[in-house]
C-alpha cells in the first residue's frame, strides 16, 4: 500500500500532467488512489471531461457529490456532463442541487481547497437557465437569466445581457462550465514537508571583518592565562619567579641521570659559557641559569647554595 508521502506526489503530479494537456497520464495518476475522496473524484470527471468522454466524467462526478453532498461545484459539474449527453432534465436538477449548495452566497471560493476556481451565483442561474430552454420552459429560462442578471458582477453584466436577449428569442444556450485545466492540487505546504531537511546546516567559511585579524600566515593557538582581574585572556604561560641567578623556567624534559645534576658556587655564577646548566627535579622540570656556573662533582641538595635558599616555586 502507499505511503501518504507517495500518494501527495501523485496527486501533484497528475495535476502537473492536466496542466499539460497529457490526460491519460493524469487519469491513471488520479486513479491509483485505493479509496479516493471526493477530490480526486471530482479531478477524475473534469479530466473524462477535457478528453471528451461525458459518460466516464457523470460517474467520476456521481462518486464526487456522494462522499461530499455539499460539494456544489461537484453538482454544476456533473450538471455539465448530463447536458453534453443530453439528459437536459438531470442536467436541471443539478444546476438546482449546486445552487442550493449555494445557500444564498453570492460565490464559493475553492482556493483554499486547493482549486483555482470561484463558481459564481450568477453562472449556476446561466446553466439553469440553459437547461431549461433545452425543455422548451423559455418563460423560467427568462426568470433565471433576469435572476443571474441581478447577481452577477459588471465584467459579467454585457455577457448576460446577450444570453437574455438570445433567450427571448427561442436561442439555445450552451452552459458554462470550470476553468479547462483547473483541478484540486495539493497544498503546497505539504509537498514541502516531504522535503529532506538539514537540521545541522553546511559549513561555511567566514573571514572577520576586522583588518587586525587578517593575518597571511596562520598563528598557533596561544594558552589562556588569568590576568589581575581573574579573566582569561591569551598569552604565554606564566614563569616561575626564583631568585639568584636562576631566571628563567626551562620546559619539562626527561629527567637527567643523577651524575648531571650540578650547583653552582660563589664566584661563579657570572662566568659565562655557552652551555645551560640543568638541575633535575623529580618530576622530569628542569632549570636552567641565565649564567653558565662550572659543573661540581658533588652535587646538592636544593637549597643548599652557598649564597641562599632557592625556591623553586
Amino acid at each position: 500500500m502507499p505511503s501518504l508521502g507517495d500518494l501527495l506526489r501523485e496527486w501533484d503530479r497528475g495535476a502537473q500532467a492536466v496542466a499539460r494537456g497529457d490526460w491519460d497520464c493524469a487519469l491513471r495518476l488520479f486513479s491509483g488512489y485505493p479509496e479516493p475522496s471526493a477530490r480526486m473524484c471530482f479531478n477524475v470527471g473534469c479530466v473524462h471531461l477535457l478528453a471528451g468522454n461525458p459518460e466516464a466524467a457523470l460517474r467520476a462526478f456521481d462518486q464526487a457529490v456522494t462522499k461530499d453532498t455539499c460539494m456544489a461545484v461537484g453538482f454544476f459539474q456533473r450538471g455539465v456532463a448530463s447536458f453534453q449527453l443530453e439528459r437536459f432534465q438531470e442536467a436541471l436538477c443539478d444546476f438546482r442541487l449546486a445552487l442550493a449548495q449555494l445557500r444564498d452566497n453570492t460565490a464559493i471560493d475553492y482556493t483554499q481547497l486547493g482549486l483555482r476556481f470561484k463558481l459564481h451565483a450568477w453562472e449556476v442561474l446561466f446553466n439553469l437557465g440553459a437547461a431549461q430552454c433545452r425543455l422548451g420552459l423559455w418563460a423560467e429560462a427568462t426568470r433565471s437569466l433576469e435572476e443571474a442578471l441581478s447577481k452577477g458582477s459588471e465584467g459579467a453584466r454585457d455577457h448576460l445581457c446577450t444570453a437574455l436577449d438570445q433567450v427571448q428569442k427561442q436561442v439555445h444556450l450552451q452552459p458554462r462550465q470550470g476553468p479547462r485545466g483547473e483541478v484540486f492540487r495539493p497544498h503546497r505546504w505539504h509537498l514541502e514537508l516531504l522535503e529532506p531537511v538539514d537540521f545541522l546546516g553546511k559549513a561555511k567559511v567566514v573571514s572577520s571583518a576586522f583588518p587586525a585579524d587578517r593575518q597571511e600566515d596562520i598563528q598557533p593557538q596561544q594558552p589562556q592565562v588569568q590576568g589581575a582581574d581573574g579573566r582569561a585572556r591569551p598569552g604565554a604561560a606564566p614563569r616561575a619567579a626564583v631568585t639568584g641567578a636562576w631566571k628563567t623556567r626551562t620546559a619539562c624534559g626527561p629527567r637527567r641521570p643523577p651524575e648531571t645534576e650540578t650547583q653552582v658556587g660563589p664566584g661563579q655564577a657570572g662566568q659565562a659559557d655557552h652551555h645551560a646548566p640543568v638541575l633535575s627535579d623529580e618530576q622530569g622540570c628542569g632549570w636552567q641559569g641565565s649564567q653558565t656556573p662550572a659543573l661540581l662533582k658533588t652535587p646538592l641538595m636544593l637549597g643548599e647554595w652557598p649564597w641562599g635558599t632557592l625556591s623553586p616555586w
